[in-house]
């Protein structure tokens, strides 16, 4: 039988009897606190980077191709789709999808408003999995190869400010080199969507690849680039590096990071909110967990001089107040887990914690829940806070037999 550990368990034990057992239990709440709002403060940011991260990606992808730009053109010079690397990219490890795309910068006119969008043209090989859950109305249009088709589909914003509703017809006019009068477009509004990212909700209107190649007077294969979706966005920098060696030396490729450095900078920059959180809260634990030791060791003074004058070393005594004090901490994190896992449970299942989307982008607090997350704030917390504790400890050295038997 371990020794320290046996009189670890025999003080905890009666505890409840001791004058100390208020100090103890509010050991425990501050270490349950402590990880609760660790995890939960963890779990929203990388909750919101994720669901930002996302919109920002469904409106473009992960990586796009296209011809070598001196600027950043809202209309890319044309490139055939008959390329080696298409449709035969999404075969390597970590690529899922690869699709077509145009862009060309439009104005829809109204009776009463003026708007400057940038109409998005598609072929019946886009991925349509980022849009499912955001149409609120109608529903997204079928692309043929055999046939164009006029349906769009739109932003709640848009639809808004142009006083727009599902069904009604959508004039659009380009300008087109060369020619001295803007030429118009009649599309429908097949499906109105809604993503809460509204720089881009009033920008985007979705449509036929068609329409941008013939207002382009473009050949039936020329398409204004290529957007690869890959299976992890952590994997980005070595997917856009796997696929810039695919592309061959005339075309060039760009991961959503570097064509938004802007968006993505900032998300990185909630990483510190994060760090500045738990180093709190850590703090404010390890703090709690040392006087608490320090009342524990304060009120076993006796106790300390009778083991001391039967020979015990401080060493062994050091470790019985340590075991007292990881039993606290490892009572505390299991509450915490259990409160903060509570919590992120209850808004994943309801969504009963509600955000502005226009100032936050999201309509609901979004939780990212991962096992790694749990796992290392967990034994991180453990971790610190012991290693906190092995210095108060020392106090016990200093005590001899004789004054501690007196103490009592």
């Amino acid at each position: 039988m371990n020794f320290e550990l046996f009189i670890a368990g025999r003080i905890f034990s009666k505890s409840k009897a001791n004058f100390s057992h208020p100090i103890v239990r509010l050991g425990i709440i501050s270490v349950a606190l402590g990880l609760s709002v660790m995890i939960i403060s963890v779990s929203i940011v990388t909750g919101f980077q994720q669901q930002i991260r996302e919109k920002v990606i469904g409106f473009g992808s992960h990586i796009t191709i296209n011809n070598f730009e001196v600027n950043t053109s809202l209309e890319p010079n044309p490139l055939s789709k008959n390329q080696s690397f298409y449709p035969s990219l999404d075969t390597l490890i970590g690529i899922k999808h690869i699709q077509v795309f145009a862009t060309k910068a439009g104005i829809i006119k109204t009776d009463e408003q003026i708007e400057g969008v940038i109409l998005k043209g598609i072929d019946s090989n886009y991925d349509w999995s980022f849009f499912e859950d955001k149409i609120i109305e109608g529903h997204h249009f079928i692309v043929s190869d055999s046939a164009k088709t006029d349906d769009v589909i739109i932003s709640k914003n848009l639809v808004s400010r142009l006083k727009l509703s599902l069904g009604d017809p959508l004039f659009m006019y380009f300008i087109i080199q060369d020619e001295m009068q803007p030429r118009g477009r009649k599309f429908n509004i097949s499906g109105i969507f809604e993503t809460g990212l509204e720089e881009f909700d009033k920008l985007y209107v979705i449509g036929d690849i068609y329409h941008i190649q013939k207002l382009n007077k473009w050949e039936d294969d020329q398409v204004g680039g290529f957007e690869v979706l890959i299976d992890n966005f952590e994997q980005i920098d070595e997917m856009g590096e796997l696929v810039y060696q695919h592309i061959g030396y005339n075309l060039n490729s760009k991961t959503i990071k570097q064509l938004h450095p802007q968006i993505f900078e900032w998300l990185s920059l909630q990483d510190m909110n994060v760090i500045v959180i738990i180093s709190l809260m850590v703090l404010v634990a390890g703090i709690t967990m040392i006087s608490t030791l320090l009342i524990l060791i304060l009120e076993k003074t006796n106790m300390i001089g009778i083991l001391k004058a039967y020979g015990t070393r401080n060493s062994s005594i050091r470790k019985i107040f340590i075991y007292n004090a990881i039993y606290i901490i490892g009572k505390g994190l299991i509450w915490g887990n259990a409160i903060a896992l509570g919590l992120s449970l209850l808004q994943l299942k309801t969504g009963i914690f509600k955000l502005n989307q226009e100032s936050y982008y999201v309509s609901e607090i979004p939780v990212n829940l991962q096992l790694s997350q749990f796992l290392i704030i967990n034994i991180g917390t453990l971790i610190i806070c012991t290693l906190m504790l092995i210095i108060p400890t020392y106090i016990i050295t200093k005590i001899t037999p004789i004054k501690a038997i007196r103490f009592n």
